[in-house]
Parts: C-alpha cells; sequence; structure tokens
C-alpha cells in the first residue's frame, strides 16, 4: 500500500492551507532557470512516503538518476506533508526544496496561479517532449491550470470495485455487475440484515463509506464540471443529478441512512487490517488499486475478485472506465537550481525505466503511456483491472481549478445533505451549489 493512497481526506482539507499561502508565492520559471545543468550540485527533493518499502523505491530511483547524471546528487526528505511543503514554499531559503512532490492533485490549481511552481512547459519544449504523447488525458487535466502545465504525473491512482468472490458465489451471482441497475440488484442480494443491523451488506453506499465520495461515483456517468466559460456545471450536466439520484436510492433500498450510518461506525480504519472488505462485513468496495495488496496483507479468508466500477445503463459501452488520481511532481518557483531540479522530474516521471522500476517497487498504477505497456511492469491478474482503467478512453478525473479542491468540498457538502435527506430539492439543492462554487472561485481570480 502506498501512503500517498491516503491522500482524499486530506488533499480536500488541505485546500484551505494552499489559498491562504498562494499570494505569497510569486516565483516563476524565469527567475532561476539559469543554472548549467551539467555543472556539479546538490539539489533537494521533498515528498510524501514514509513506509518502508516506498522509501527504499525512491532511493533507488534516485541512485539510477544520480548514476546517469554523476555531476548532480539529491539530498531525499521523505515523510513531508502539504502542511511542510507549503511553509517552506513560503519562506523559501536555503531549507526550501528544489522538486517537490505532492499527493494533493487537487491543489494543483493553486500550485500554478500562486506560482508556487514553475511553468514546466519551457523545460518541456527544451527537452522536445509533448506531454499530450506521454500521458493519458486525465493525468493531464489534473497537473496543469489555464494552459499552466506546473506539474507532472508520478505514478496514478485507479478506482474500480473489488468483490468477494466467496460471497457471490453463495449468493449464486456469477459476475461482476456492469450497470448501476444491476450493481443495485446484487448489492440487495448479498445484503443480509441482523436484527436492526446486518451480518452482511454488499455494499456501503454512504458518501463517508471511505472511498465512496460523490467525486468517485460521479466519473461513471461521466461528468463535466465546468463549462466553456468556467462556470461550474453541476446543475445543468444530468450525470450529477442522476449520480444523486441513484446513490440516495440505493441507500434506501439497502436499509436507510440512519441504519447503514449505525453499521459504518462500526468499521474498522480504512487503512488497517480491519477494514470492512478486508474483514467480511461488506461485500463489495469501490477503491483504488492499493486495496488488493492490503488485502492480501490482511490475509484475507476470502477470494478477491476485482472489476471495473458499474456504468450508467445508457452508457454501458463506456463499461470499463473509472476515476483516475496520483501524485504530482514540481520545481519549486524558489529553487535556484531549476535546469538540474528538471533533469530529476524529467527522469522520474518521463523515462519508462523509472517509471516502471517506480510502480512495480510501490504497487501502484503506471502514469505514462509507454510504462502501462512495458512488459517489465508485473502485473497479477486483480492489479490488472487498474492498468486497464487507467487505459480506458473514457476514464476521467476532477480537474484541476484555481481554488484547488474547494469546488469538490462543496459539491461533497451538498452530497451528504441530500443522502441524509436533510436537502431534499435536488434540482434546488445543485442550483445553490453550482452559484456557490461560483462565488468561491470568483474569490479566488
Amino acid at each position: 500500500m502506498s501512503t500517498r493512497t491516503r491522500k482524499t481526506a486530506a488533499a480536500l482539507a488541505a485546500t484551505a492551507a494552499i489559498s491562504l499561502f498562494a499570494s505569497a508565492c510569486t516565483g516563476s520559471s524565469d527567475s532561476a532557470a539559469n543554472d548549467d545543468p551539467n555543472a556539479r550540485t546538490t539539489i533537494t527533493f521533498w515528498h510524501g512516503w514514509s513506509a518502508p518499502s516506498e522509501v527504499k523505491a525512491i532511493q533507488e530511483n534516485v541512485s539510477r538518476f544520480e548514476k546517469a547524471h554523476s555531476n548532480i546528487k539529491v539530498k531525499i526528505v521523505g515523510n513531508m506533508t502539504d502542511d511542510k511543503i507549503n511553509q517552506a514554499l513560503r519562506a523559501g531559503g536555503s531549507n526550501a526544496p528544489d522538486v517537490v512532490s505532492s499527493f494533493t492533485t487537487d491543489s494543483v490549481g493553486k500550485f500554478c496561479t500562486s506560482g508556487a511552481f514553475v511553468d514546466l512547459k519551457p523545460f518541456l519544449a527544451k527537452s522536445k517532449i509533448d506531454p499530450a504523447k506521454v500521458f493519458h488525458k486525465p493525468l493531464l487535466d489534473y497537473t496543469q491550470f489555464a494552459g499552466n502545465q506546473c506539474s507532472l504525473p508520478l505514478l496514478n491512482d485507479a478506482y474500480g470495485l473489488y468483490y468477494n468472490k466467496d460471497a457471490f458465489k453463495a449468493a449464486g451471482i456469477a459476475a461482476p455487475p456492469k450497470t448501476w441497475s444491476e450493481f443495485e440488484k446484487v448489492a440487495e442480494k448479498l445484503t443480509k440484515t441482523k436484527g436492526d443491523s446486518y451480518e452482511q451488506l454488499g455494499f456501503m453506499p454512504n458518501y463517508h463509506g471511505y472511498e465512496t465520495t460523490p467525486m468517485h461515483y460521479a466519473s461513471q456517468w461521466g461528468p463535466t464540471y465546468f463549462d466553456a466559460d468556467g462556470k461550474s456545471n453541476i446543475a445543468k450536466d444530468p450525470a450529477f443529478s442522476k449520480m444523486l439520484t441513484f446513490q440516495k436510492s440505493l441507500v434506501n433500498k439497502l436499509g436507510g441512512f440512519t441504519k447503514l450510518e449505525k453499521y459504518r461506525n462500526t468499521f474498522g480504519d480504512e487503512w488497517g487490517a480491519k477494514h470492512p472488505f478486508q474483514t467480511g462485513q461488506v461485500a463489495m468496495q469501490l477503491d483504488g488499486e492499493w486495496r488488493l495488496g492490503m488485502a492480501q496483507d490482511a490475509k484475507v479468508k476470502f477470494e478477491i475478485g476485482t472489476a471495473p466500477l458499474p456504468v450508467a445503463d445508457e452508457q454501458v459501452a463506456d463499461y470499463g472506465k473509472g476515476y483516475l488520481s496520483g501524485t504530482i511532481m514540481g520545481i519549486a518557483s524558489t529553487s535556484k537550481k531549476q535546469n538540474a531540479a528538471w533533469e530529476l522530474v524529467k527522469y522520474m516521471t518521463t523515462d519508462t525505466e523509472a517509471v516502471v522500476a517506480f510502480a512495480n517497487g510501490i504497487h501502484n498504477v503506471p502514469s505514462t503511456i509507454e510504462a502501462l505497456k512495458s512488459p517489465n511492469l508485473t502485473i497479477d491478474p486483480g492489479f490488472k483491472t487498474f492498468i486497464d482503467i487507467a487505459q480506458h478512453p473514457k476514464s476521467n478525473t476532477t480537474p484541476a481549478n484555481v481554488d484547488g479542491g474547494a469546488y469538490q468540498v462543496t459539491f461533497q457538502d451538498f452530497g451528504y445533505q441530500y443522502e441524509s435527506g436533510k436537502a431534499s430539492d435536488l434540482k434546488a439543492g445543485l442550483e445553490k451549489t453550482a452559484k456557490q462554487i461560483d462565488t468561491d472561485i470568483a474569490k479566488q481570480k
């Protein structure tokens, strides 16, 4: 399991902190990109990984880089939170990093517009790299904003469906569902009530059910978050109302919000061995590629199946798609060694051998088109599901915006209100939410 997968809630919570420091960062790629990349130098690289296997994989990749670039030494600093990164970028000076890896894709809009990270387009052009030929579109959607490619993808997360094959067999279910209407029937069939609780729940639909966020659900309807003018599209694109309607229906059919929340409160930690899918408390789980390794480490007592998440019934031809996210990598605008820093960023994000080695090392999805096809990539049948999702032409993500991930928080908050019954007028609620998103974004410009 990669520590970076623990980012969902933390990424959204970090948005406010990013907003606070944005005005203090005014660097640009023109200010410090005049160093000699062939000169002997040392650059500092900050990242957030902390598990021994992850730290080892990072060190091995950096060692390969140093072997190929004998003039550049890399000082690695791990287990860095976004708060620490933001403080260092604000302060600048000799203690600030040259290269930064962040788990918080939702902050890219801020990193780009504030100048905290430099625009990498001049570096890409100098190296004759066309990012559209290196990365799939969703990854470019979350690493750039308003024409500023201030970061590049460093591995990828793909979200799909995990299911308990033993439970499926016992219930007489032959295969994972492909559409949401099929999914609803399967979830009901797998659910076994026990008094006012459950012996086994087919699926935890509530938005607090770990990775069952509104954004992860919505991806399966092919949403467009903003229109051509940059205005919130959630009240106009039927994908959002259809998703919310389906989720609310599933909540009701599986016992109602209150009963489900009571059961959810019995679940173990998302990142521990007592995760409800791993204990058999739920038979299906929306999750990322990391769950497979975690479940195997927890020595689950059933056979695990993986599949893409279902899609809307009218989009069955698009089955196989999913939500994509990942880690980003950029150059700090305060760095005085940006050309040397670029050599490291280029190596770790675009070199096929480096990307494959890192993906194999921490069991995450590769982020480049070539790495996804590499014969050196370690792929078992369960993991292949997520490799395929990462390459599906209709897979999508939540795009970068100037407000960081605040628009997602606003949408998610309405989802909480609607699923619990505190908000009942879906149309009016979406219109109010869209207006709030537009107001918040306008304040950031």
